[in-house]
Order: structure tokens, then C-alpha cells, then sequence
């Protein structure tokens, strides 16, 4: 008989010593705040199985050596994943097929905290040869798990290799901010990045802004130490940016705004290399020569228009290709559109509907934040009379009805707001009597989609006080609504503009970058206390 053919027994005695009441030695308490059970186990298995826990019992000698009841606390692991995590302790043996695959990431990352080292390549390997199209599918946390510790190696691997073909999956995400210093260095450096370069610095800017919430997105804002700070930021991407790829104008538009933050010595290079190529305004390049091309005029006929569009009457679309020297892979295009919307009939005068004003079910706002609300709805300022008074029905607040266990916050809130349509979301900032907020007029659909529409906005109220709002309304209106898949994500406005999202580490945060909206605060991240969604009836 083969030696291996006795382990399977081994291992189910030793996965019956689990359910054994009367020879365990040690209590574990895993799990955080209201959401917690306790374990029983054998610290001799324990102590062999798991460097990490070796570690946490050896300092517990004391309550060994007086002969008490050994009790430990893992707080940032879930009491399922653990169980799941124990069985392996015991038996050696995982089948990861009968498993979510938010699951088996959750059981790499406990693995990771408890060092079981030999654990965490096979679930590497699993997850990369048998789930391919969830984690293309959720890649943002697939990325931000891999690159949380270098344990993750192979994982880092997929996730490098994937972004080389298909770079907006992580330059395009919500959380592109948040990744580490290294990942995108490793990225710009590689000669495999699909990205032509002015595209390259523009995330750079973008993501060194980031990291500096207290930064203008303006330069013409900067002082001289706010440009040594982003400074500091990006001084090991400046030398990995190709500016001898850009043409001029790019040069010009894009980076000349910046050149504080550029080191003297390249700065003035780079000038004098720009100025003796730029005679005829543009850079030509020997291995990429001028190209003309002929102007070329498409007519689209939009035919019939739709009701909900009353405003314009679109009788042609010209798109017309400028013929200035360009790039063959970047071709400029200039779209002109020509609208023909014949006699406008006169808006009939709005009529003021006189509703009793009913108390707002909100532990976040007042009356007099949701009659601002409605005005801004009805395009009004502030200052303006009323035209109608709207009812506020809630749908959902988060203290209340938010999911628990890890990157799993938002799955009451999708299943209740999806597709409801005319909602306001209200968020109390936490340590801070701030309120920001967003208005959607479309469904929420939560499919992974941007929503389109030109009637969104968002807003903030400082101090949570009527008189110091600030409000933004949507200028990219492709990007109007983040339809966030993941359960870590909550109701969401633009390209990142006000996000709402849950960490690995189950902190509960609002991310706020300027995009797609008007500006309404600095940008930065924060966490928060609690948010409502209310439908506008």
C-alpha cells in the first residue's frame, strides 16, 4: 500500500477533532464588532499549522502556565472564511470549486494574514486557470488585493500583464487614484503599454493630484510649494515620461503648465528641443512624417427626434476631419454639428403647485435641504420661489440596511435602488458636519455601465449649513452616473467624481475628483458616517 493512500484517513480524524467538546484547549474569536463567533481548537495543531498564530500563542504563555482557557482575537478575518481557513488547518485538503470566487479571494487574503505560505500559490493558480472571466470582470479588486503585500505574486503577474493589453482597466477605473506607486510605475515604464504618451501623462498628473487632495486642479492656482509637493509626488515618473513623443502642441497644452515640477536641467531641454522644431507650429518627426489628408465631410441624417428631446431639431450631423498634420494612430477630429431647430415655440409659464411641506424621514438633512434639492431639480437658483414642492420618500439608508462582511457593504442598497429612478443620495462626511450628495434622474442599473443624461448634479453643503452649498452640474454626460457592479461600490456620480466604496479593509469611504461634474469641494477621500438615498416623488 502507497504511503499517501493512509492520509485521507489522517486527515478526517483530524478534521473530527473540530467538532470534539471535551479535549479542546483554545477559543478563537474571529470576526468584528456585532459580527462575531468563537471557535474551539487545539493549540499544538495550531502552533505547527500557522507561523502567525505560533506567534500569538507563544505570547500567551502565561495564560497556559496558569492553566486557564487560551482565548485569542482575529478581528479582520470573517467567521465563514475562517472556517474554511480551519478545515484546511486541519485536514490539508481545500475544494475551492464549491466556493464563490469573492470567497476564495477573501480566503487568499486570510491566508496571507495567517502565513500559510503554501496556501497562497495554489489559490493563485486557481483563480488564474479556472476563473478568468471574474476576475476581468472585477479586476479593480482583483488588482487592488494583489497589490496590497508582494505575497501575491502570480496574481500581480495577471493583473500586469492584462492591463499591457488592455490599459484602461486600470487607468479607466474609479479607483486608478488609489493604486500603488509601484504598479504604475511598473506600467509607464514598459514598452508593451498600449498608450500613446500624452495619454500617459495625463494620468500622471492625474494621479499625483490624488495623492494631494489639497491641490488645486488648477496650476494656475499653484504657489511655489504646492508645485514642489506634486513635485515630490512624481519625481520618480518624470523620467520615465518619453517628451520627445508629444508633438508640440501637446508639449505646449499639456505640460508646459506643469514645467515647474520639472527638474531645471530637462525643463530647459526640453524647451530648446520643442522652439528648434516648432517652426512650422508643429513637431515633425522623421520616423512619423506629416501626413495631409483631404477634408472630409460625413453628413448622418438623425432621423425623427425623440419626445423626451423637444429642445433640438436634428436634421444633420457633420463630422469634419481636420487635415493639419497629424499623427497616422491619433488622428484629430473635429466634430462640428449643425442644428436646424426652426420656429421655438414660447415656454408656457411655470405654475407654482402648492403642496403641504411634509417632515423629511432623514437623519442626515433638514426640510430646507431638500426644498434647495428641488430647485436645483426645477434648474432654479437658491435664491428663487419654489415652483413645486416635492415629496422625499426613502428608500434606503445605510446604518440601517447596509450588508455586512467584507467588500459585501452595498448589496441591500443595489437590490433596493436598482432600477429606481429620480433618486437623491445624502452623505454624512464622518468627524464633520459636511453633507455631499448627488441627484440622478435615470435608473440605477449597477451593471458596470456609465448612465448617460444632462440633468444630474452633485453638491455639498459645508458645515451641513443652507447658505454654504456648493452645487455641480454634469458636463460630461456620458459619464453622468457610475452603475458600480461590485458590492463594494455604492451609488456613484461620474468618472470618479463623488464614489462611494468599501476598502479590502472594510472602511466605508467617499472618494471625491473632479471630472465630469463643476467642482463643489477639493479633492480627496474621506470616510463617512452614513448615507440615505430617497426617490423624488
Amino acid at each position: 500500500m502507497g504511503d499517501n493512500k493512509l492520509l485521507p484517513r489522517l486527515s478526517e480524524n483530524l478534521l473530527e477533532m473540530l467538532d470534539d467538546d471535551e479535549y479542546y484547549d483554545i477559543t478563537i474569536e474571529v470576526g468584528n464588532k456585532s459580527y462575531v463567533k468563537a471557535f474551539r481548537a487545539h493549540m499544538v495543531i495550531l502552533n505547527y499549522r500557522s507561523p502567525y498564530l505560533r506567534r500569538i500563542l507563544s505570547s500567551n504563555n502565561e495564560d497556559k502556565n496558569n492553566g486557564a482557557l487560551a482565548h485569542i482575537k482575529l478581528p479582520n478575518i470573517l467567521p465563514e472564511i475562517f472556517q474554511i481557513i480551519l478545515k484546511y488547518i486541519y485536514g490539508g485538503r481545500i475544494s475551492l470549486k464549491k466556493y464563490d470566487v469573492s470567497d476564495i479571494i477573501k480566503v487568499l487574503v486570510a491566508a496571507n494574514e495567517l502565513h500559510l505560505r503554501e496556501l497562497i500559490p495554489y489559490l493563485e493558480s486557481f483563480l488564474i486557470e479556472n476563473k478568468k472571466n471574474w476576475l476581468e470582470q472585477n479586476f479593480d479588486l482583483v488588482y487592488q488585493t494583489s497589490f496590497e503585500n508582494d505575497s501575491f505574486l502570480e496574481l500581480q503577474k495577471y493583473c500586469t500583464d492584462l492591463i499591457f493589453k488592455e490599459p484602461n482597466k486600470i487607468f479607466g477605473s474609479p479607483n486608478f487614484s488609489s493604486i500603488p506607486k509601484r504598479l504604475l510605475i511598473t506600467l509607464i515604464q514598459n514598452d508593451n503599454l498600449q498608450m500613446s504618451e500624452i495619454q500617459v501623462w495625463d494620468h500622471v498628473i492625474e494621479w499625483g493630484l490624488a495623492q494631494n487632495p489639497e491641490l488645486s486642479s488648477d496650476p494656475a492656482d499653484f504657489s511655489k510649494e504646492e508645485f514642489n509637493v506634486l513635485k515630490n509626488t512624481l519625481q520618480h515618473f518624470i523620467p520615465l515620461i518619453r517628451f520627445h513623443d508629444l508633438t508640440s502642441k501637446e508639449f505646449s497644452k499639456k505640460v508646459i503648465p506643469y514645467k515647474k515640477i520639472l527638474p531645471k536641467e530637462l525643463r530647459s531641454d526640453l524647451l530648446k528641443y520643442f522652439l528648434d522644431n516648432n517652426d512650422d507650429k508643429t513637431l515633425i518627426k522623421k520616423s512619423e512624417p506629416r501626413v495631409v489628408k483631404p477634408r472630409t465631410v460625413v453628413e448622418i441624417d438623425s432621423g425623427p427626434i425623440k419626445k423626451s428631446e423637444p429642445h433640438v431639431v436634428k436634421l444633420r450631423t457633420v463630422v469634419e476631419i481636420d487635415s493639419g498634420p497629424i499623427k497616422k494612430s491619433e488622428p484629430r477630429v473635429r466634430t462640428v454639428v449643425e442644428f436646424d431647430s426652426g420656429p421655438i415655440k414660447k415656454p408656457e409659464p411655470r405654475t407654482v403647485k402648492k403642496t403641504k411641506s411634509k417632515n423629511i424621514d432623514s437623519k442626515i438633512i433638514t426640510n430646507q435641504h431638500a426644498e434647495c434639492i428641488s430647485k436645483w431639480i426645477g434648474k432654479l437658483e437658491i435664491a428663487d420661489d419654489p415652483t413645486i414642492s416635492h415629496e422625499f420618500k426613502l428608500l434606503y439608508r445605510d446604518s440601517h440596511d447596509g450588508s455586512s462582511g467584507l467588500l459585501n457593504r452595498f448589496k441591500k442598497c443595489h437590490e433596493i435602488c436598482k432600477d429606481q429612478y429620480r433618486t437623491v443620495t445624502f452623505i454624512k462626511v464622518m468627524d464633520s458636519n459636511e453633507i455631499l450628495g448627488g441627484y440622478n434622474p435615470i435608473e440605477w442599473k449597477f451593471d458596470g455601465s456609465y448612465g448617460e443624461t444632462n440633468d444630474s448634479f452633485i453638491f455639498s453643503f459645508h458645515n451641513g449649513r443652507i447658505e454654504n452649498f456648493k452645487l455641480g452640474r454634469v458636463m460630461n454626460e456620458d459619464k453622468a452616473i457610475f452603475n458600480g457592479s461590485s458590492y463594494e461600490y455604492g451609488p456613484s456620480f461620474g468618472n470618479s467624481d463623488l464614489l462611494l466604496y468599501q476598502t479590502f479593509m472594510s472602511d466605508l469611504k467617499i472618494h471625491y475628483k473632479k471630472n465630469s461634474y463643476g467642482e463643489i469641494r477639493r479633492n480627496g477621500e474621506m470616510f463617512y458616517e452614513d448615507f440615505e438615498v430617497f426617490q423624488i416623488l
